[in-house]
């Protein structure tokens, strides 16, 4: 049976983002993203829960993220999900937390509302991502890097307008 780790999330930026480089000189980024979900509860009154997710980036991809974007800027991430497992060195225990690698961005907003200085302008989006590449290659720990450079990721073009509208498929679902 075919296998899919695919995440798309959208929020909020909840710190600003420093690029670090390793050892090898590959740029990695870790975000924080505050995801807000508006919903009515069984008595009708209207309710926001928000979902704090962390994210890493590399390569290139990290290098943008850090250049442009700032704390409370809107941006759309696709990635995977990753299960980091540690030994907590006070208690020895072993501790674990899912984590998302991201491998491909979007810029969302303006200037004014988070597009960035030099990004795209009011109203536009832009997109970055490598696919698989996503500036980074080896597996999926820091210490799998190879010591070859990361090659820049290429630019996509901003997704089509659609003047129609939007269905909604919710009631496909089938669970």
């Amino acid at each position: 049976m075919p296998n899919l780790n695919k995440v798309q999330l959208m929020g909020n930026l909840t710190r600003d983002p420093e690029v670090r480089y390793t050892p090898k000189g590959t740029a990695v980024t870790d975000i924080g993203l505050a995801i807000n979900r508006n919903f009515s509860s069984d008595d009708g009154e209207r309710r926001e829960e928000t979902t704090f997710v962390d994210i890493t980036f590399w390569g290139r991809l990290a290098e943008v993220i850090g250049e442009y974007m700032k704390k409370g800027r809107p941006i759309y991430v696709e990635g995977r999900l990753q299960l980091d497992t540690w030994e907590d060195k006070t208690t020895g225990q072993q501790r674990s937390r899912l984590k998302v690698v991201g491998e491909n961005f979007q810029f969302l907003g303006g200037r004014e509302d988070g597009g960035g200085g030099g990004g795209p302008s009011r109203g536009s989006a832009s997109s970055y991502g490598g696919g698989s590449e996503g500036g980074r290659s080896g597996g999926d720990h820091p210490d799998d890097r190879s010591g070859a450079p990361s090659r820049p990721a290429p630019r996509q073009s901003a997704p089509q307008q659609h003047d129609g509208p939007i269905e909604d498929d919710d009631d496909d679902i089938p669970f």
